[in-house]
């Protein structure tokens, strides 16, 4: 009796938490990734200097995509779409994906233009992978299960290689791949025609809808 009376004691002196003013987005107090959607906008490689081989032949399919690309995930944000980086880290072990993206904005890098066009924004996620495959060595996967992502928007470049390369893995983890044509490039237009083909034979994968005819009204669905 006298414990029961402690406890009730207890409850009318404890104030009510001002953290529940404002309720949580994801239910799971150990996930700091706050949004929940059944898709997620994955940008690959789109943070690039293209100083490489083959850089100077990318470039013009990468602006084609860029502004492509950009219109979508401002309308994928819009609908409270997360939007993920899955970006190389160019062997810089020691940096991070911010001064990656301020090193290839300076005056004379290739790729400069297309940076300028898909600048990550504070609320973005981010990954550095170390190979070309998005999910390889990374925490993209566990990342997703905290979103509670099954449907993944595949963009960016190179199409026949790193993208390609990430929808293999999503299709391994049982994931919905989207793959609109207009926001993917590659050195040679046929390669990213090949990559796509492969796509949607193999791995199922939706790679006919361009980016303007995705719907996107409904943040947890792809019509």
């Amino acid at each position: 009796m006298q414990q029961r009376l402690h406890l009730i004691r207890d409850r009318h002196l404890r104030k009510p938490s001002r953290i529940s003013d404002k309720p949580r987005r994801n239910p799971d107090r150990l996930n700091h990734a706050p949004d929940r959607s059944e898709t997620a906008l994955l940008m690959i490689d789109v943070i690039n200097d293209l100083e490489f081989e083959g850089g100077d032949k990318l470039l013009p399919h990468a602006l084609a995509m860029a502004g492509a690309l950009a219109e979508l995930k401002r309308r994928a944000k819009a609908n409270g779409m997360p939007v993920i980086y899955a970006n190389d880290n160019f062997g810089r072990w020691r940096s991070d994906f911010p001064k990656i993206v301020d090193q290839f904005l300076r005056p004379n890098v290739r790729g400069r233009p297309v940076v300028a066009q898909l600048r990550p924004e504070e609320d973005d996620y981010f990954v550095l992978k170390p190979k070309h495959s998005a999910f390889f060595q990374t925490n993209l996967d566990i990342l997703l299960r905290y979103l509670g992502v099954n449907t993944l928007i595949l963009t960016g470049m190179a199409g026949d290689i790193c993208v390609l390369f990430s929808a293999n893995d999503a299709y391994m983890r049982d994931l919905r791949i989207i793959v609109p044509p207009d926001c993917i490039a590659s050195e040679e237009a046929e390669r990213s025609r090949q990559a796509l083909s492969l796509m949607q034979r193999v791995l199922k994968a939706d790679t006919t809808t361009l980016s303007l005819d995705l719907h996107l009204g409904d943040k947890t669905k792809i019509k």
